[in-house]
């Protein structure tokens, strides 16, 4: 829904850095790593100008979501402090202008990688936008406390995308990345919603920590976590993994399941006292885990050719 009421003043024009956050550049920079990883972990190797030209288009992709979520989010986002200060609800672009560049954006997206790469990565692109735009934004979010759950799967697609512009098939291994940021999404959003739990509740959007409270919440963090690790430290075994990969993940799941067990653990008094620091530096931490897990997929690849990585 975009009918807001601070809309642009005739006086402001937009300028080129408001249309590009809409782009949501920091969204894009873990779209694009995650593809990177994805494609230089296929058993396949592209050559160096269309792997470029692909990964801009997947990125380019991954700011028209960003640009749709945008525009229809507009009124929600004007009542949210983390996210007021957006360029629509900060009245520099008009609504219009934001489904515009993302409607011509994904356009331009998706057909640029059919012609890169191949018609079933710019297909698989295409669903990816239409998830995270239509299904997510439009319907999940503001329907059930489950849709970060559900609609965390828009976000782990890139991997599966960048597997897919080498081989132009489908394999289990980007599967399985699909997977770590699919069961790392909930946890780290609700770490999140813990400490911004007002927005949510201003914005009469359904997040866990509304619709069941907070201690439900920090118990779902727990059991997510639990199963995240598992797959994690499970990942190492199989084709993309080996001992630098293992110790990785060993290390990171480790720390990641003390401070999901601190969240679990802790009560609602000590919560407010101490404004929520447990929840913020696994929030901090959440950003690294995921970093650091597709870094490691990408150390065992690069070493592959020289018969060092890998088990």
């Amino acid at each position: 829904m975009t009918d807001i009421t601070n809309s642009p003043s005739a006086e402001y024009e937009a300028q080129l850095g408001d249309y590009f956050a809409l782009l949501k550049p920091r969204v894009m920079q873990l779209v694009v790593f995650t593809a990177v990883v994805g494609m230089l972990a296929a058993p396949v190797s592209v050559h160096p100008v269309i792997g470029f030209a692909s990964i801009l288009f997947v990125a380019i992709g991954a700011g028209a979501s960003g640009a749709l979520n945008m525009w229809w989010d507009a009124d929600i986002d004007a009542v949210m402090k983390r996210t007021a200060k957006r360029p629509i609800p900060a009245g520099k672009v008009q609504p219009g202008e934001a489904l515009a560049l993302g409607v011509a954006l994904s356009g331009l997206s998706v057909m640029m990688l059919a012609l890169s790469a191949n018609l079933l990565a710019a297909g698989m692109l295409l669903f990816t936008i239409i998830f995270y735009a239509v299904v997510y934004s439009m319907w999940l979010k503001r329907a059930t406390p489950q849709n970060i759950v559900i609609g965390g799967a828009a976000g782990a697609f890139p991997p599966v995308i960048g597997w897919i512009i080498a081989t132009g098939s489908f394999a289990i291994e980007p599967w399985l990345m699909f997977a770590l940021i699919f069961m790392w999404t909930p946890p780290h959003f609700w770490a999140l919603a813990l400490f911004m739990r007002s927005d949510y509740d201003d914005a009469n959007v359904p997040m866990l920590t509304v619709t069941h409270g907070r201690p439900s919440t920090r118990k779902h963090i727990w059991v997510y976590t639990v199963l995240l690790a598992i797959l994690a430290v499970g990942t190492a075994f199989t084709a993309i993994g080996g001992y630098i990969y293992l110790v990785t993940a060993l290390i990171l799941n480790a720390l990641f399941l003390l401070g999901a067990y601190r969240i679990w653990n802790r009560d609602e008094v000590m919560a407010e006292e101490d404004n929520y620091l447990v929840e913020r530096k696994f929030f901090r931490l959440s950003l690294y885990y995921l970093f650091l897990h597709f870094g490691a997929i990408l150390a065992e690849a690069s070493l592959k050719p020289w018969g060092l990585g890998g088990w």
